[in-house]
Parts: structure tokens; sequence; C-alpha cells
């Protein structure tokens, strides 16, 4: 796959992140964080592990001081002289080498915001900002077991549905760090995120996906025949994706993904539409088994 010879959009995973027989994880220790529209997590990983974290709700609708002094201040709770850097996901358009965030997702007061410069003056150490999506693909290739994979695409479902991509054995962000923007592609009435994320059972259906997964795993008839439909927008999605990119993995994550055992034989059913069953018979599609993957990932943008 040839991508434009102007600016190499790919980016190098750092050199201590290098890809081998035995995995290599990065020594010393970091804060990954993951800044969501509705809550805030921040973990201390030392040596490829995580061994403390926090979580509290994000103060999505305050000035934008305000949810910079709330950050500085979890940030504060977690540090401690050994940690080495930063690493942060955010739901946005990054300049990745500026650590600039723009327009940040359910926090309407983050138009611009430079992240990088202004929490390296406050703890006078690295920082590295990106898309929090491609901290989530991150976090499988290198701390997930999917290393084996040179061509990964990581989708989350949640309020929003995004995609880190993995291509030829690097992180693929695109110019804006936006490359894996899936869900704002138009499908039906609207896109796939409103189809295949929290809107499908909010707006749709007046419920939660938490509650329309705990009415469904109770077995409620409705709830069972919502989750088909929404795997069926989420199977017409995963072939949109091997259409396009033509991955060997695709790895599922965010809160939707916690009901995969509810919509995926409906999902599979509707990717037996795709008309090259060897590629069907190829892909490998799983779930990510670590709530705390894009915090891993997170650590992994420092050098």
């Amino acid at each position: 796959m040839n991508f434009p010879s102007q600016r190499d959009h790919t980016w190098q995973i750092p050199g201590r992140f290098l890809k081998n027989e035995e995995f290599e994880i990065a020594d010393g220790m970091r804060i990954g964080i993951d800044l969501g529209g509705t809550n805030v997590r921040a973990g201390v990983v030392d040596n490829g592990k995580i061994v403390g974290k926090i979580a509290e709700p994000t103060k999505s609708g305050r000035p934008e001081a305000d949810v910079l002094n709330h950050l500085k201040q979890m940030i504060y709770s977690v540090i401690n002289p050994d940690i080495e850097g930063i690493g942060i996901g955010v739901p946005s358009v990054v300049d990745t080498r500026k650590g600039i965030v723009y327009n940040v997702a359910n926090i309407p007061s983050w138009k611009e915001v430079h992240l990088k410069s202004i929490l390296e003056k406050e703890f006078h150490i690295p920082v590295a900002v990106n898309n929090d999506c491609n901290c989530f693909a991150l976090g499988e290739y290198y701390f997930g077991g999917n290393s084996e994979y040179d061509n990964l695409v990581c989708v989350t479902f949640g309020t929003g549905v995004g995609a880190g991509l993995i291509i030829n054995g690097k992180l693929y962000e695109g110019n804006n760090a936006g490359a894996g923007e899936i869900g704002c592609l138009p499908y039906l009435e609207y896109d796939y995120e409103y189809y295949c994320g929290s809107r499908f059972f909010s707006d749709e259906h007046g419920l939660s996906g938490k509650k329309a997964c705990e009415k469904g795993l109770a077995g409620d008839i409705n709830a069972l025949k919502l989750w088909q439909e929404a795997g069926f927008h989420i199977g017409n999605l995963l072939k949109m994706i091997l259409y396009v990119y033509d991955p060997q993995a695709i790895i599922l994550g965010g809160s939707i993904s916690n009901a995969f055992n509810l919509f995926s034989s409906a999902m599979y059913e509707s990717m037996k539409q795709f008309p090259y069953p060897g590629t069907l018979e190829r892909i490998k599609i799983t779930v990510s088994k670590n709530k705390d993957i894009s915090l891993l990932g997170a650590t992994a943008l420092l050098p």
C-alpha cells in the first residue's frame, strides 16, 4: 500500500517498542491517560503493567481552564519522581507533533488546546498526545497479544465509533491523527456512528447501551431483537473495513463490545454478504480483553 510521498503520514512506533519474536516491553515508569467526554482515566504504567489508576467524571460542560485544571489535579494525584513521561489519548483531531488538540468530542470548550506544551510546562517531563483510537490500536498491538499482525484495525464502539490502524507494522495516523474516523462515513440516513454506537440505543429506542445489554442478558425479547439489529449494522461496518483496509485482524473495543455475545451472530450473518469468501475465512475478529488497553497504548506514544 503506497501513501503520498510528499509527507510521511505513517508514524514509526518508538524504538524501545520494537516488534520482535520476544516482544520487548518499554522500561521505565509512565502515566497513560484516556481523556473522554464522559470519564478521565489515568494509570501509572511500570514496565508495561498498570500499577495504579484512577478514574473521574470529565468536567465536559465546564470552561476550557476548568477541564484542564481537573486533568492536572488527576495527574498530580498519581505522579511520582520516577515518572518519565505522560501519554494522552483524546477523542479529537490532533497535531501530534505539537501536541495540540482541536474540537474535542463532547468537551465543547476545547476548541484548540496546546495540551503538550501546557503539561510539559506544568510537570517538566515529556508529554505525547494522540487520538484515543490510535492509543487503543497501539495498546492492542503491543500489550494485547496482537503483535503477530502487521495489518490490524482496532475499532471502538461507544458514544463514538472510530478506529486505530496498524499498517505494515506502523501506526497510520493520517494528516490530522484522524485516519480511522470510520464512524463518520455516511450510512443509511445518518452515519455508521449513529447505527453502531450508543446513539442507536438512546436516540432510536430510548435505552442506554448498558441498559439494553442488561435486558438482553436477562433474556428480554425486545432487547435481543435490538441487539440483532445492531449486529446487522456492525457487520456492515466490518465489511466496509474489509473493503478499505483488508486487515489480518479486527479488534473490537468500547462499551458496546461488552455485548458481543448478544450481537455477534447477526454481525457474522451480515458479513456473509461480503463477496470474497476467502477473506472471511482468514479474517480474525476478537474483542479486546483488557479494559485498560488504551492507557497502556498511550504510554507507547513516548520515545
